[in-house]
């Protein structure tokens, strides 16, 4: 069994385990707000944003320095004395690093191109680790001088959510006896743009499973989880992918793929569906996902089971979803007493095309200490991954 020992997450509803937690349950989320500075035309959209200020790089450290990789170290001081431990009992060269995300710290190559379009050279300190997609990891390995097997995934929409089973097989491998998995995405405009071309953006807060959902809200979010074999209270109890390649973009609409990733997360835990407790639903709030997930879910979970949509809440984080939908999992599951499941937010208009489940509502309890979270990304790239409470599941895997 793996083990999660720490986490650290930051999104637009918060920045602090204990404030998400409950503006989680409430439903409310004070970063969601209307912004005029990305989409080009100077259109307002809504955006999930983290307002607080973030740690500069410098020194040996500034050729990375970008809001990207700043988030990154923010959150990581969330788990940086759990991180300590980790390296002065398993020494550096056992502790892995697998980060994911979409975009890197291409607002920074935004910045700079916009300078060199007006100046004819790039801004005085720009790099283009800044940008890359493997600074990631690179940055937090060589910012904790770690040794073991370090790099960056990055399959769109489930990057993050990706790295848990790379981080599992390390770990099985018996590779690295810790390892640092985790992601982070942030505002650009390249993201918001395109997303703005394929008619994907919502006109106001996206509103998923409704039938007058119209797209998605970009957020920029990050969440880091150190996960070893060392028992702890929450455990990563199985994990399934698939890949189902059905188009570019658009999901499969019979839901084929997030089908086998859910049963394969099944499989990998030793559970059956019945043991699933809350699904944190993809849930993007476009036409065709939600109309594969409903179908998906039903078939594969039944229609008892409560299931949310936190994109309403902290935006589409893109590659760092995963990893930041997961660690809401994890503060669900770390509440004393009665286990509230987050509330699905949407207007409550029933489209008769999408299979019916149950959509969770303000109040609703956790209905077995097992949370299922879905990541569904473009090309077909789908993960399922189950956390739950150890001494309830210790004997299933």
């Amino acid at each position: 069994m793996i083990f999660v020992n720490a986490v650290g997450v930051m999104s637009a509803i918060g920045t602090e385990a204990a404030d998400i937690r409950n503006l989680l349950l409430q439903g409310v989320s004070p970063g969601m707000r209307v912004a005029e500075n990305w989409l080009n035309g100077m259109k307002k959209t809504f955006v999930g944003e983290i307002s607080r200020s973030l740690p500069e790089l410098t020194g040996e450290f500034a050729s990375f320095d970008c809001r990207n990789n700043r988030l990154l170290l923010a959150v990581l001081d969330q788990i940086r004395a759990s991180v300590g431990l980790a390296v002065s009992k398993y020494g550096p060269d056992r502790i892995g690093v697998v980060m994911g995300t979409s975009t890197s710290g291409i607002s920074a190559g935004e910045e700079a191109l916009a300078h060199f379009a007006a100046q004819g050279a790039f801004p005085a300190g720009y790099h283009y680790v800044q940008q890359e997609i493997g600074g990631l990891s690179e940055l937090l390995a060589t910012f904790l001088g770690l040794q073991g097997p370090s790099y960056t995934l990055s399959t769109a929409c489930s990057s993050s959510a990706r790295c848990f089973l790379s981080a599992k097989y390390l770990l099985e491998a018996d590779i690295c006896d810790a390892v640092i998995v985790g992601g982070v995405d942030t505002l650009c405009r390249l993201t918001l743009n395109g997303f703005s071309g394929l008619e994907s953006i919502a006109q106001g807060v996206c509103n998923p499973m409704s039938a007058n959902r119209d797209g998605i809200n970009v957020g920029e979010g990050a969440a880091l989880f150190l996960l070893s074999r060392e028992r702890s209270e929450i455990a990563l109890l199985g994990a399934g992918e698939s890949s189902d390649a059905h188009h570019v973009s658009a999901p499969d609409p019979e839901g084929r793929g997030a089908v086998l990733a859910m049963r394969n997360a099944l499989l990998d835990a030793g559970l059956s569906a019945g043991h699933i407790g809350y699904v944190n639903l993809h849930g993007t709030a476009t036409r065709l996902n939600d109309l594969m997930e409903a179908r998906a879910v039903a078939e594969t979970l039944g229609v008892l089971v409560p299931c949310s949509s936190t994109k309403p809440l902290t935006g589409h984080t893109l590659g760092a979803a995963g990893a930041v939908e997961a660690a809401l999992c994890w503060l669900v599951l770390t509440q004393r007493g009665e286990m509230r499941v987050p509330p699905h937010l949407w207007d409550g208009v029933i489209d008769p095309e999408l299979r019916p489940i149950k959509l969770a509502e303000q109040g609703d309890l956790l209905a077995s200490p097992a949370c299922l979270s879905n990541s569904f990304a473009f090309g077909g790239n789908n993960v399922s991954l189950i956390f739950g409470r150890t001494d309830a599941f210790e004997t299933c895997t």
